[in-house]
């Protein structure tokens, strides 16, 4: 796991404005954390959870593009807590991006009951003994259901989130039964559904993005498919130019 004197990269959005620093070696963020962020829909002052903080890109995001709102991070691995909290004072964004570090199984007050307006979370995309895992100890446990399984995430973002709150959640087009399950077996029903596909004619959605509401009634709403890229091979779409723009 990297240290204090691991090499740290760079990475920026929004023209630079946005700056958010990874572990050159450890886990790093995708296109999946930055279309769950703008997949969100907070309030003008929305208290915001984000499950599973990493290096806080989420947090990040939401606390630039939405300058009213409070972001409260939780991480479990203390480095990556520690660069989370770093990159929120790196943006100057340290008085509404709290970063806590703590396992969200936690059932001894860590995060109160119905205490957010809005829940955010990237769950770990992969069963144990499911695909291969990284050598890497954080990959590993970003996306793994290492220290925590799927229901476990959902289970923690329904108690947390707010009666009648939204709750979203970015995941592989192929596991959606998985998660459509644990959500209505927690009170969050699917309300807004968008697949995410690589390119054009593509034959499967790789991603999905789900916002569900807490004890809300049925209604799905199916959103128009979301193209990463252009063609396969091809440069980023204008809707995924968008988003880091």
């Amino acid at each position: 796991m990297p240290g204090a004197a691991a090499k740290l990269t760079e990475d920026t959005l929004y023209g630079g404005r946005l700056i958010c620093r990874q572990y050159k070696q450890g886990y790093r963020f995708s296109i999946d954390a930055v279309l769950a962020a703008h997949f969100c829909r907070p309030g003008r002052t929305d208290r915001i959870l984000d499950l599973g903080a990493g290096s806080g890109i989420i947090g990040l995001i939401l606390a630039f593009r939405h300058p009213a709102v409070s972001v409260t991070g939780l991480e479990f691995q203390p480095d990556l807590a520690r660069l989370a909290r770093d990159n929120a004072n790196l943006n100057n964004l340290g008085r509404r991006l709290t970063i806590i570090e703590g396992d969200l199984r936690d059932n001894s007050g860590l995060l109160p009951a119905e205490s957010f307006d809005l829940v955010v979370g990237n769950p770990p995309y992969r069963q144990p003994g499911r695909g291969r895992v990284s050598p890497d100890n954080q990959r590993a446990r970003a996306r793994h259901e290492i220290d925590s399984t799927l229901d476990e995430v959902v289970r923690a973002a329904a108690l947390a989130v707010k009666n009648r709150g939204p709750v979203v959640f970015v995941y592989p087009a192929a596991r959606t039964t998985a998660l459509f399950t644990s959500l209505k077996n927690r009170g969050l029903e699917p309300k807004r559904l968008q697949p995410v596909y690589s390119y054009p004619g593509d034959r499967q959605a790789r991603l999905i993005l789900v916002e569900a509401l807490k004890n809300g009634g049925e209604g799905l709403q199916i959103m128009a498919p979301f193209f990463i890229y252009t063609e396969k091979n091809g440069h980023y779409s204008a809707e995924m130019h968008k988003l880091y723009e």
